[in-house]
């Protein structure tokens, strides 16, 4: 079968209900979009469909969601590297949607924080059943999160604290600021250049020599960082468990 969706249920004609679960639907197939739109609005879903990660976090900074529809392959930032980055910052589930069938394909998904898995073609009932099985889970409502974790730290972005279990770990108002960015980001590689905008002197020689002291803080080997990476040619990003 070559059609993503093997079949549509009949399209709704009353409105939706005021509490219907609202879905971001981020798929570059203007057809898929369109299609699944019909399934889901069917289903008395609210959906608002993105093309691509720059329109979905147009549509996240003004409207709120219960779930997150995803394809893997999309052109500039991919699906995988959207669903940290989402998994950083907002308490949502997240269903991949994918042509890819393969189990390290879908390792991948699983380790960058999806909550389910779907491979093209699906049958539009096996979409819905676990979009609701997703919803009943809980985290409905969708907020920016508290705290982010890396091994045994955890950072809280409104105190601004980095603590190891109980123990608080000391650091520089500069590397407080640094976390921040990082945190508010998470999996998002964000340019030297940006980051050397909110420093004193200004100097991308300077951010470096500051994200190698923030690396032996969080860092169980800074030479060889797992967390705070550099991102070639890109700048830095913060990955978080």
């Amino acid at each position: 079968m070559n059609q993503p969706i093997a079949s549509s249920p009949p399209v709704r004609r009353e409105p939706l209900a005021d509490n219907a679960a609202h879905i971001l639907l981020v798929d570059d197939d203007e057809r898929i979009r369109g299609l699944l739109s019909s399934v889901l609005n069917a289903q008395g879903f609210r959906v608002t469909p993105a093309a691509d990660v720059l329109a979905a976090r147009a549509a996240m900074r003004s409207l709120s969601f219960d779930l997150v529809l995803l394809d893997v392959m999309m052109p500039g930032i991919t699906g995988l590297e959207f669903a940290r980055e989402l998994k950083a910052q907002w308490k949502i589930p997240i269903c991949m949607l994918t042509a890819r069938s393969e189990t390290e394909d879908k390792i991948q998904g699983l380790e960058s924080g999806v909550d389910d898995y779907v491979t093209k073609p699906f049958e539009p009932r096996e979409l819905i059943l676990r979009i609701k099985n997703l919803l009943r889970r809980g985290n409905l409502a969708a907020g920016p999160a508290d705290e982010v974790r890396m091994g045994d730290l955890t950072f809280n972005l409104a105190r601004g604290e980095l603590r190891r279990g109980e123990e608080a770990v000391k650091i520089t108002e500069r590397e407080r600021d640094l976390l921040r960015q990082f945190a508010s980001r998470a999996g998002m590689p964000i340019a030297r250049h940006e980051l050397a905008t909110d420093d004193a002197t200004g100097s991308e020689r300077s951010i470096d020599v500051q994200i190698n002291r923030l690396r032996r803080k969080i860092e169980s080997n800074p030479t060889n960082p797992v967390y705070l990476q550099t991102a070639r040619g890109k700048g830095y990003v913060l990955f978080t468990d």
